[in-house]
C-alpha cells in the first residue's frame, strides 16, 4: 500500500469522526481490522489490501493527530477560508484540509508540498473542482503565511525518510 493510499484511508477515518461521538482510537479500533477492510473492499478498490506496519502507524497517527488537534486545525482552516463560514464548508473538505495541516504543523518528515498536492489528489475523488481550488487556495496560504520565516521543509527524495514512496 502506497503513503497516498493510507493518506486517503486516514482521511475517511477523519471524516467519520465528524458524524459522532466516538473518539479516535475507539474508531481506529473499529475500523483498522483486516475484516472490516474486506467487508470495505467489496465498495471500494482503495480497502483491497490491509495497511502493512508502517502504513498502519501512519493511519493511525494522523486520525488520532487530527483528533487530538481539531480545534486548532478548525482555527487555521476558519482563519484562511476567507469568504467561507466553516459551517458550509463540506465535511469532506473540512477533513482532507485538517489532515493536510496537521502533517505540516506535527510531521516533520512529509514535506509541506507534498502534504498540499496529496491533499488536492485526494480532493478531486470527493468534491467539485470549486472545492478542489478552495482547499489548494487554503492549504498554500496557510504554509506561505504560518512559515514565512522558516525555511522549506525538504522536498521529496531529500530527506532520510524517502519521502511519498511506495511501500509494503
Amino acid at each position: 500500500m502506497t503513503r497516498s493510499n493510507a493518506r486517503e484511508i486516514a482521511v475517511q477515518l477523519v471524516f467519520s469522526l465528524s458524524f459522532g461521538n466516538e473518539c479516535a482510537e475507539e474508531l481506529l479500533e473499529r475500523q483498522l481490522t483486516p475484516e472490516r477492510f474486506a467487508e470495505l473492499a467489496e465498495e471500494s478498490p482503495l480497502y483491497t489490501h490491509f495497511p502493512g506496519e508502517k502504513q498502519v502507524t501512519y493511519i493511525k497517527e494522523l486520525v488520532q493527530g487530527v483528533f487530538a488537534h481539531g480545534p486548532e486545525l478548525d482555527d487555521y482552516i476558519s482563519r484562511y477560508s476567507v469568504g467561507w463560514s466553516f459551517s458550509r464548508i463540506p465535511r469532506m473538505a473540512a477533513a482532507i484540509m485538517r489532515t493536510a495541516m496537521y502533517e505540516v504543523l506535527y510531521m516533520p518528515d512529509i514535506p509541506n508540498a507534498a502534504a498540499i498536492n496529496e491533499a488536492v489528489e485526494i480532493a478531486k475523488n470527493y468534491e467539485s473542482q470549486e472545492v478542489v481550488s478552495f482547499i489548494n487556495g487554503i492549504l498554500g496560504t496557510f504554509v506561505r503565511t504560518e512559515f514565512a520565516d522558516t525555511p522549506p521543509k525538504p522536498e521529496k527524495g531529500e530527506t532520510a525518510g524517502g519521502g511519498e514512496q511506495a511501500e509494503e
